[in-house]
Formats: C-alpha cells, structure tokens, sequence
C-alpha cells in the first residue's frame, strides 16, 4: 500500500533516534515498521501511520550515560515556570536514564495527571501479560440431538476473551482494528452449520468475562456524551464506536464518535445479521448466557497481538483498552475482576518493579475519573524504564511522536526536535500534562514529566508544555 510506504520513508528518519533512546525492542508487527517492530518484519504491518519526514539523522550515537547539564536543565523549568497564566500548581522532573532525578520543581506534589496516567497501567500490563499473545473469539456449538428431518436447530454462544477490536467485515490482516472480523467468523460457522444441515440457530453471547461492574466509580462526569469510554466487555467491534458512516482508517483517526454501551451485544446482533446473509437464520432473541459444558467451536477468529493493541491504544489514548489491560492485569495476578482490582494490580505491579509510588491514588487505570493523583516522580521512572527496553518494552511503542504521529502530532514548538521525542500527553478541562522520553541531539537521553493542574490560561499553559519539551531536545 502507498500509505506503508510512506510511513516506511518517515520511520527511516527516525533509525538512529530510536537507537540512541534505546528502543531496540525486537519487532512489534504492525505498529510502525523498521525498528519499531517486534515481530518477524515479513508479517503484514499495520497503517498506524503519520507526517511525512525527509530522511536525515536526527541524534547522534546512542549513549545512555551521558550526561545532563543541570544548570542548562534548571534554565528551561524556571523559563517554563515563570510562563504568565500557568498558575501555581504544576511540577515539573528532568531525569537521566536511570531514572535519577537532574532538576526539577515541586515533584513531590499530588498532581491529578489524566492520560499521562496510561503509561503506569501499560507498563504494569505489558511487564506481566504475554504481549505476544493473541485475543480468540468463538462461535460455539452446543451438542445437537440426533433427528430424522433434514433442518435441525442449535444453540449457538459467540465468545471472546477480550477481543474489543473486532471488525465487522473480513478479517484484516493489515490493521491492528479489525485483525478479526465477524464476517469471516460468519463464513466459517455458517459453513460448518450446514454441514450439520443445521439452518437456524438460537443465538447467545458470553459476556462474563469482567464480572458486573464495568465503570470506575466517578469516570461519567468526564465522560459526557460516553465519547471518551464504554464499560469494558469481552468483544466489542471496532471499540463501540459508532461512526453513522462516517468513513476512517479503522488504525489511524482523530475523531472520537459516541460509543455504544452495549458493545458485546452489538458484537452479537452484528454477528446474527451475518449468519442470516449467509442462509442461517437466528431465531428469537439474542440472549446474554453461557454455552453448554460440551460446547465445541465450529469457528475461531485471532486478534492482533497484545503488543500491537498496546500499540493501538496508547497512540488514540484509548480509554476503554487502557482499562481492559487493567482488568487483564487483575486476572492474570489474582487481583478482584473490578475496577478497583485493577487499579491495585497496576500498583502493586509498579512496587515490584521499584516504581516510586508515593502520593499515587489511583481512581481508575486510565486517568480520565475524577480523582487520581501521582507525583511527576513516578511518571518519570516510568519513562526512564521505556528508555532501556527490555521487560515491558511494549508500554512504550504506542507513545506519541511530537511532530510525526499520535495523540501529540500537532505538540511540537521547535520542528527541529521532530522525531526525538516519545509522550503520552493528558488533558482534562483543567489539567494539561505531558510525560515522555527524549533523544537529545547531542547522543544523550532523558526522560521527563510535567503536569499542569488549574492554570489560569490553559492555552498558554499548553503551549508551554510544548515550549519546554521541545527545547529538552537540545540540552
């Protein structure tokens, strides 16, 4: 496609950054090409694409201790601080790549940090999950009576363990979204079916794998509209958006529709409208329940990897998938399959790590409920750890880049840092945050974090997160 070889042009431009910050990750298939990628490079890559660079160097060889100048790194906090309209309840930490801290103000402050708060949760998630591995989805088959007429009838249960991207067409293998797709699954049980000479079907969905509770306690008043999050569930396509067709890249959009809250029935209805196009009819109406003990699959859909739904969920700060890898996070550690389940588990995943943790409330996994609060301390360990790789490595391959892709492309002040910097920004009405790591062009590293609560000008307090985490590109 035009577009992967435009995004193969860009990602080139970035070769010796991404060596120099240390992101020699192995290959995540489908994120970006190149060094950014983690599976075999054969494998059919993904359209997570962005701006177009001209190829050039842009840092120097990589050296993870060099070191930073603290009088020139105390110059940009203070310029940054004395910004007019930014008000007083911001922190600002600058940190070498062992997560030691170089300059900074007030880092020991509860800061509410909205989607800054992602980079804890995939962290803790991608250091403990198989990223590697794959979400499945069924259509089960409950054993069926033997009888003398030529149509029989079948209880059938469509289930998944966590598949909230599926698409509602074929199967694609080139978008992260829609890796899976209920069309294809469709093809497969309607023509095991009929093998069966079974023509219609009573359809059910398997929906329990996160237990009752769905929404953090205090997460709808930033939620308005349900445009930011829909209460996780085991299969949802494309996420519960509903785009009332409008037309997007199922990988690559900036428009954020209303979201359905009922995205596994919706998965179910979608999936009963396809059996029936292909000569299966559903009979009554599509039920919330459980196949038989002896149920058998018939059909069997694959996502993308958990890597690569990272990926996917970091560069849209998906709300909902941060969730999801929580609660995944909870299950897999023995922790309640609830919201607050997952938010221990995220925590107790940071302490093991030797994350500094002091002040961290956490009101959901995410950032986007009223109510959480961390120190820049933690954000900026969390950064130092993407600089070196290894375990967990996959929190950092969805991180915006200011300039080029993601949630921060429009987030550069000097375009002269473009490339060299990976983030997660955040923003609530009355927070702007931004956390993240950067290869500096002399061949040095660092990592970063500020967050703004309250200002008196919001804009001017963007633009000068923007300001100052253009400028570290340069110490």
């Amino acid at each position: 496609m035009a577009r992967n070889r435009a995004w193969r042009v860009a990602v080139s431009s970035l070769v010796t950054l991404l060596v120099a910050a240390g992101y020699f990750f192995a290959d995540i298939n489908g994120v970006m090409p190149g060094p950014l990628t983690v599976l075999p490079a054969g494998k059919t890559t993904s359209a997570l694409s962005g701006s177009v660079r001209p190829a050039k160097s842009v840092a120097g060889p990589a050296n993870l201790s060099k070191p930073i100048d603290k009088n020139a790194t105390d110059a940009l906090i203070n310029a940054f601080a004395a910004t007019t309209g930014l008000g007083g309840d911001f922190s600002v930490a600058v940190a070498d790549a062992d997560g030691k801290i170089v300059s900074s103000l007030n880092p020991d402050a509860p800061r509410e940090p909205a989607s800054t708060m992602k980079t804890l949760t995939a962290l803790a998630a991608s250091s403990t999950l198989d990223m590697g591995s794959t979400f499945h989805t069924n259509a089960l088959l409950d054993p069926v009576p033997a009888t003398t007429g030529q149509d029989r009838q079948a209880n059938l249960t469509l289930k998944s363990d966590g598949d909230m991207l599926l698409g509602a067409g074929a199967s694609d293998p080139g978008h992260i979204n829609g890796r899976a797709g209920l069309a294809t699954l469709a093809d497969q049980s309607a023509t095991q079916l009929k093998k069966q000479n079974i023509s219609q079907v009573h359809l059910k969905y398997d929906d329990s794998l996160f237990g009752s509770v769905r929404y953090p306690a205090t997460i709808a008043s930033n939620n308005v509209g349900n445009t930011n999050y829909t209460g996780i569930s085991s299969m949802a396509v494309d996420g519960g958006r509903q785009w009332a067709g409008m037309d997007h890249d199922p990988d690559l959009y900036s428009v954020y529709p209303e979201m359905s809250t009922t995205p596994a029935n919706d998965a179910a209805a979608t999936f009963a409208s396809l059996l029936a196009q292909r000569g299966i009819g559903v009979d009554g109406d599509i039920a919330s329940g459980k196949a038989a003990s002896n149920a058998k699959p018939i059909a069997t859909l694959t996502s993308a990897t958990l890597a690569e739904v990272m990926a996917f969920t970091m560069r849209h700060s998906d709300n909902t998938l941060i969730e999801e890898f929580g609660r995944l996070l909870a299950l897999k550690t023995g922790a309640a399959d609830s919201p607050e389940g997952a938010t221990q588990a995220v925590k107790a995943r940071l302490d093991k790590l030797g994350i500094d943790t002091t002040n961290l409330h956490m009101a959901d996994c995410s950032g986007l409920s009223e109510g959480s609060t961390l120190e820049v301390k933690t954000l900026v360990e969390v950064q130092s750890r993407n600089l070196k790789g290894g375990l967990g490595a996959a929190a950092a391959e969805g991180l915006s880049i200011p300039g080029l892709v993601g949630t921060a492309r429009n987030r550069l002040a000097d375009p002269g840092a473009a490339g060299l910097l990976r983030v997660k920004s955040g923003s609530l009405d009355q927070v702007t945050s931004m956390a993240g790591n950067v290869s500096r062009k002399n061949g040095g590293v660092l990592a970063f974090a500020v967050v703004v609560n309250n200002p008196q000008d919001y804009g001017a307090a963007k633009n000068a997160v923007d300001t100052f985490i253009s400028a570290l590109a340069g110490l």
